[in-house]
């Protein structure tokens, strides 16, 4: 197989949850620059289906499809309508998630009082919104003759990172069901299904921007803390992580699951010193 068609995904469609996203805008774009259809799934139908429209004019793949992933039943809605019009399901990306302000523990608040509810809600999100569309749309795929699944992790399941505390639990436990979940449909399916991840670093998103930098675009205190320990001194941009993602969607990495790719900007292997 030729390079430039190892890392194709000519007529593969994948699903992205999350397709709204700042993330996941670079996701569908990435997905349709290598011949893979795009289906794009959020709760904003005028986002989803302005970029599915962007897509089609700059001459890709591209569907639409509004869905909430913690709602089961949006998820089957969803997926017999990507049935219907693409006639298979060959990938997916579990990109949905992020962090709220009820998961978050202020330095000056009490340790002991946290929000719980608050706290529960940042994991349910992470985690069971990686797991109920993997029920949802994997079973397409263990049918069909196999795929990839790829999820989001974060650098804060493995460092500690202050304040994110829900959503850096919704993350370790997305690390986990990652390694788990690969082996268990590896011993069912063979090599026909992968499931891995990806383990972003720093990046400017819309839920924590304003943690990173003010109004003016200066770096907050916090930003500046993630610059000084990020070896390559700046955040990541949502781009740079088509690579892995395309990596892990395509048949490059056939003999690959159960893993986590890291895109941190060496993030995790510094020390501080």
């Amino acid at each position: 197989m030729e390079s430039n068609e190892l890392f194709s995904l000519q007529g593969k469609v994948i699903v992205v949850t999350g397709g709204t996203g700042i993330l996941g805008g670079a996701f569908v774009k990435g997905i349709a620059a290598a011949g893979g259809t795009a289906v794009i799934l959020g709760r904003n139908a005028a986002v989803a289906e302005q970029r599915a429209q962007e897509i089609i004019a700059g001459g890709g793949k591209a569907l639409a499809v509004v869905a909430d992933v913690l709602e089961e039943a949006d998820l089957v809605r969803a997926r017999d309508m990507i049935i219907g019009k693409c006639g298979r399901i060959d990938g997916l990306v579990n990109a949905a998630g992020g962090n709220m302000p009820e998961g978050v523990l202020q330095p000056d608040a009490d340790i002991f009082s946290m929000n719980i509810d608050g706290m529960k809600k940042a994991m349910v999100l992470n985690v069971w919104g990686t797991i109920i569309p993997t029920q949802v749309f994997g079973s397409v795929m263990a049918k069909s003759g196999g795929g990839s699944i790829v999820n989001i992790s974060s650098v804060s399941s493995k460092q500690v990172v202050t304040k994110v505390l829900g959503y850096s639990m919704g993350k370790a436990a997305v690390d986990c069901y990652t390694q788990w979940f690969a082996v268990e449909v590896a011993n069912r399916f063979g090599d026909s299904i992968r499931v891995n991840a990806i383990m972003p670093g720093f990046f400017l998103t819309e839920q924590n921007r304003t943690l990173l930098t003010n109004s003016d675009g200066s770096f907050t205190d916090r930003g500046n803390l993630v610059i000084k320990n990020t070896p390559f001194k700046r955040f990541g941009k949502p781009e740079e992580l088509v690579g892995a993602l395309i990596y892990l969607l395509s048949d490059a990495s056939r003999f690959v699951t159960g893993m986590q790719l890291g895109v941190d900007g060496g993030f995790t292997v510094f020390s501080g010193v």
